[in-house]
């Protein structure tokens, strides 16, 4: 597979770039009809879809996992089937997150958590934690939620994002209490929900939503280039000034890991556009 080299490569340069910081780039998933032939190659057989998209990508969000708890045997097979240096973002169960009462979540947290998601081991990335785009922010209701949120299981740290699409949310009061519990804002854009780009945590969570069918790499080169640029910049720990804030910025900037995903917009084109910012990286 020789474009999984210049996967490598690319995110080796862009580690030098940034220090210490790491951009990893993917997508949402790997079993997706469309992608057979612009995507996989031909003859590929789908259980060796994830094996080939690893080795593009250096991350992948699973979806899965929002809509109901997987087999133990499923992560220990992502693990294996995945280069040493990849890395997994999960969905958290729509269980825990779409309901009136927040602090009534803990049982469907612990039970996530204890579903084998463990065993993708050094792979695990950050958990993002979806709320619904009617979920409006009540500083009680959220930090109890907050406050549900395990910093670590069995010595493993836990990274932690939410991704909150109502515009109530866009206000300090929301900026601080996520920087308190250290939990990434989920930096929406390219879409119709709230775009919060605030730095709130020791590493940024995004996900771009803008892809078009029309573009043979889903988005245009400018537009690679401004997202490029983009992610240089927050994993320098700054935030891109054409980006939308709520608050002030930290006192002081650090490098810090990023991870981007090409999510939603016209699907198909989602691979191409996140290799070409691979590439661009």
């Amino acid at each position: 597979m020789p474009a999984a080299k210049s996967a490598k490569e690319s995110n080796e340069r862009s580690e030098k770039t940034t220090a210490t910081a790491r951009v990893r780039i993917g997508i949402g998933g790997w079993t997706y009809a469309p992608w057979r032939g612009p995507f996989y190659p031909p003859g590929l057989t789908q259980n060796r879809e994830l094996e080939y998209a690893s080795r593009q990508l250096t991350s992948i969000e699973i979806n899965g996992t929002f809509y109901g708890l997987q087999k133990p045997a499923s992560y220990e097979k992502w693990y294996q089937e995945t280069p040493d240096d990849f890395v997994f973002s999960l969905k958290a169960p729509r269980y825990a997150t779409n309901r009136k009462v927040l602090a009534e979540a803990g049982e469907t947290i612990e039970r996530f958590f204890a579903s084998g998601v463990l065993l993708l081991r050094q792979k695990l990335g950050p958990v993002n934690w979806q709320f619904a785009p009617t979920k409006k922010f009540d500083h009680e209701d959220f930090e109890a939620f907050l406050k549900l949120l395990p910093a670590s299981i069995e010595g493993q740290p836990l990274r932690h994002a939410v991704e909150v699409r109502h515009d109530t949310f866009k206000t300090p009061e929301f900026i601080a209490l996520a920087r308190k519990y250290k939990v990434a804002v989920v930096l929406a854009a390219d879409s119709e929900y709230p775009q919060i780009a605030d730095i709130t945590a020791p590493f940024v969570y995004a996900r771009i939503m803008g892809t078009s069918e029309k573009e043979a790499q889903g988005y245009s080169a400018q537009a690679i280039d401004a997202w490029a640029e983009r992610a240089r910049e927050l994993a320098a720990g700054r935030t891109p000034g054409d980006l939308e804030t709520c608050a002030e910025p930290p006192a002081k900037a650090a490098a810090r890991d990023v991870y981007l995903y090409v999510i939603s917009g016209f699907k198909e084109r989602n691979p191409a556009a996140a290799m070409a910012l691979i590439r661009k990286l």
